[in-house]
């Protein structure tokens, strides 16, 4: 069944984030940020159907590379709380195919953001779960027509009414920062949620399928929602100026409140249909388990309602995902993790243990080599009868010179003593397998951050199932302690 979903989201330094580590992990790739320095890899990644950068007319050739784009990107804005790129996901039509969703991915991105002078950098994510879904990643500046980065905003004077401009008590003439393209416009976000809506639908219906989505809200359907407040004229004018009030933030709470319930309930309608259409069991799968617990519960308020719901939703993908039946399973999932991880850890302290023991052999086998010679010359010293009159003794005067070096020869040898007895000293495959080890560690390390936060996740799930039953085995005590209290009055 197709779902209406389309969210937009900034990516802000302010926030911590950055454009590199979002695109390539979007993308499954490696890319290095040049800004800090910081190279993020996500190529073990999942789940990615296809990558693509959409370039408009006025853009340099070269930002068709995920790495050059994002990178100039991060280097074209120098504030500390700079917007580096605006974020759209996408809910894709299961009644499409993988091939049919692209083309409608390419037609929307092409039409409302590249031919408007955006860069677009899109993926489609599809794990096989029923979620195919598309990140679009948008450039927030414009281009010159020399290709090049262009300004996000211009100063306007405010000028009174014979044409002149204030000056200020401070020496300064008034103005208003004026955005130099209409992308960040509140009007923008419903335009592009409606055109979203109608690509999807003109697709659905040349590919002869009844399926329709609603770009609409709840209200606008005739549907229940969250009443927002009347702004009044003072926090009118200030949000129109783009100062935000109290007022306006309740306001677009509850707007994006009501979206996150409309796809929640249809989320939801997939999860029951989903578990209609599996066997009936003699005992409740886990996921039965949770879904009558959430559907007996009582909640305050629907915000209240709406987070309890989204923890289950959650819950219940990550138990789908992993084919999780009931407790058992799911404990022996994460006894499973935490073995994995133990060993893989364990692994990887061997590999750097071996590591540390051939990067020391290869130091004290080039400190030998490098003062053997020097080392010698100290043996082959012998005074002279000219030495021993003057009482000189110029093996002491040389040792005392080359101390530091014949120190290091030494060390080198006591090191080294077994393999001396062997001939030639093996530096060649001690190097060979300094950087086979070196690039085992590396792997091992990417393997035990992605196990541990895999084993971080299960456990969350674990803890979050645990509290739903909790809960719904204190309702069953209690409703059951209710009934005897009722057959009791009825005596």
């Amino acid at each position: 069944m197709a779902i209406y979903h389309l969210s937009i989201k900034i990516i802000s330094r302010g926030s911590g984030r950055s454009a590199v580590a979002a695109a390539a992990y979007r993308a499954g790739e490696k890319i290095t940020n040049e800004y800090d320095g910081v190279t993020h890899n996500y190529t073990r990644k999942g789940g990615i159907e296809h990558t693509e950068i959409m370039l408009p007319e006025n853009a340099p050739a070269e930002y068709a590379d995920r790495s050059v784009l994002w990178n100039a990107v991060e280097k074209i804005e120098k504030a500390k709380n700079s917007q580096l790129a605006r974020e759209i996901q996408l809910a894709l039509p299961v009644e499409l195919s993988k091939a049919e969703n692209l083309r409608l991915v390419r037609e929307y991105v092409k039409k409302n953001f590249v031919q408007n002078g955006m860069c677009a950098d899109f993926a489609i994510h599809d794990t096989g779960t029923g979620n195919p879904h598309a990140h679009i990643m948008l450039t927030m500046r414009p281009f010159t027509d020399s290709k090049e980065w262009g300004a996000k905003a211009r100063k306007e004077y405010v000028l009174d009414k014979n044409g002149n401009k204030i000056k200020l008590k401070s020496g300064e003439y008034k103005s208003v920062k004026v955005s130099t393209v209409d992308w960040n416009e509140q009007t923008k976000a419903e335009e592009w949620r409606e055109k979203w809506g109608e690509t999807v639908n003109a697709f659905l219906e040349q590919n002869n399928h009844a399926e329709r989505i609603d770009h609409r809200s709840n209200k606008q359907q005739g549907k229940e929602e969250l009443p927002t407040i009347h702004l009044g004229v003072a926090a009118c004018q200030m949000e129109q100026r783009g100062i935000p009030t109290e007022k306006g933030n309740y306001n677009r709470a509850v707007k994006i409140n009501n979206r996150e319930i409309k796809a929640l309930k249809k989320q939801l309608y997939q999860i029951e249909k989903w578990l209609k259409e599996q066997e009936q069991n003699a005992e409740p799968t886990l996921i039965e388990i949770i879904d009558n617990a959430m559907q007996k519960r009582q909640y305050s308020t629907t915000e209240r309602k709406m987070a309890e719901f989204t923890k289950a939703a959650n819950l219940v993908n990550f138990i789908k995902d992993n084919g999780i039946d009931d407790y058992e399973s799911l404990h022996n999932k994460v006894d499973e993790m935490h073995n994995r991880l133990y060993i893989v850890r364990n692994a990887l302290k061997s590999t750097e243990s071996r590591l540390k023991k051939v990067t020391a052999d290869i130091e004290q086998g080039g400190n030998y080599k490098q003062y053997k010679g020097i080392y010698e010359q100290y043996n082959s010293i012998q005074p002279s009868l000219a030495d021993k009159l003057m009482k000189r003794d110029p093996k002491a005067e040389y040792y005392e010179t080359h101390r530091a070096d014949i120190s290091l020869y030494q060390a080198a040898e006591r090191h080294l003593k077994k393999h001396l007895k062997a001939g030639a000293l093996p530096l060649k495959a001690w190097k060979a397998e300094k950087e086979k080890l070196t690039a085992e560690k590396n792997r091992q390390y990417g393997e035990y951050k992605t196990l541990k936060n895999d084993v971080k996740e299960i456990d969350e799930v674990r803890r979050g199932v645990d509290v739903i039953v909790r809960f719904d085995s204190l309702d069953n005590d209690r409703n059951e302690q209710q009934k005897k209290r009722n057959r009791g009055f009825d005596r």
